[in-house]
């Protein structure tokens, strides 16, 4: 054994201890690599393991082996970028609740977990995010909010053949944000039944992901049913100030989530980032540190 896999095995040794003590609620770990059986064997930390991962093979065989676990983008991300997908997902699926502290174990993809963070859900990642800003009222159907931010992060990593894009996506109060829009083009989801439509289905989320080359926003309702593509917002609130060097994309969405009660997830064109934006605010960012080309 190396010195280094004798350290990472250390360290990991070493998270395990603290994610035992009590004021830990959970360990999240960010790893497709499963902790050695011996490793947890005994430990009171094994109750409160909860993994995130690439593939869905790897969350089904923990789940088999009574271990929570939830899916992540495979993506290239930093390591906060990677923490942050994982509280999402975790978040909208009800793993964690306000005032828990998560113990969150993450490294770069396909390497052994290097960083350790403690994190408290309703506290602040980062002066760009706080938790609880994703906590988005029981209107929202949480596996939709969750589907489609990972669609909008895999927007914001592949783009359109090669070619970066960048889309709106609003959720909720779909009858606010129709009478506050107007159609730029075809709408391609017309024509189909409701459970033809339905974000939750693979196939519509595909077609997303293609049809995000169109001008305008996607108009999507709280239970995942997609209205239209192609929407031109013209809901303005001149009391919604967006940063500097965000444009016309993040301005529609501010404007829009102002003045209804929709969210919006925005991919940015420029860099592939992505922000939800809720009451004119931006929630929650997520930022990738590489393109795919």
């Amino acid at each position: 054994m190396s010195d280094n896999t004798k350290f990472d095995r250390e360290f990991l040794r070493s998270a395990l201890t603290l994610a035992a003590k009590s004021e830990v609620d959970h360990f999240l770990y960010i790893c497709d690599t499963p902790i050695p059986p011996e490793d947890l064997r005994g430990r009171p930390a094994r109750r409160k393991l909860v993994y995130a991962v690439t593939l869905e093979a790897l969350a089904h065989e923990h789940q088999r082996k009574k271990v929570r676990a939830l899916v992540i983008p495979a993506y290239d991300y930093s390591r906060t970028e990677r923490v942050k997908v994982a509280l999402v997902s975790a978040l909208s699926q009800g793993a964690f609740k306000e005032g828990d502290l998560v113990l969150c174990m993450t490294g770069k993809v396909g390497r052994a977990p290097d960083t350790l963070m403690q994190m408290r859900i309703g506290g602040s990642l980062d002066d760009r995010l706080a938790i609880e800003g994703v906590k988005l009222g029981e209107e929202f159907n949480s596996q939709v909010v969750d589907a489609l931010i990972q669609l909008a992060l895999q927007i914001g990593q592949e783009g359109f053949e090669g070619h970066p894009i960048g889309t709106i996506i609003t959720i909720g109060d779909h009858t606010s944000v129709l009478e506050k829009s107007r159609q730029l083009t075809i709408n391609p989801f017309q024509g189909l039944s409701e459970a033809e439509r339905n974000v939750l289905d693979p196939k519509i989320r595909d077609a997303i992901k293609n049809f995000s080359v169109l001008d305008g926003a996607f108009v999507i309702r709280e239970d995942g049913v997609v209205l239209s593509a192609g929407r031109y917002l013209s809901a303005n609130d001149d009391t919604v100030k967006i940063p500097l060097g965000l444009g016309a994309r993040h301005a529609a969405a501010a404007g829009i989530t102002s003045t209804t009660h929709c969210i919006a997830l925005v991919v940015s064109q420029t860099s592939g980032a992505v922000r939800l934006l809720k009451g004119g605010n931006i929630v929650l960012e997520l930022h990738q540190t590489a393109r795919r080309s």
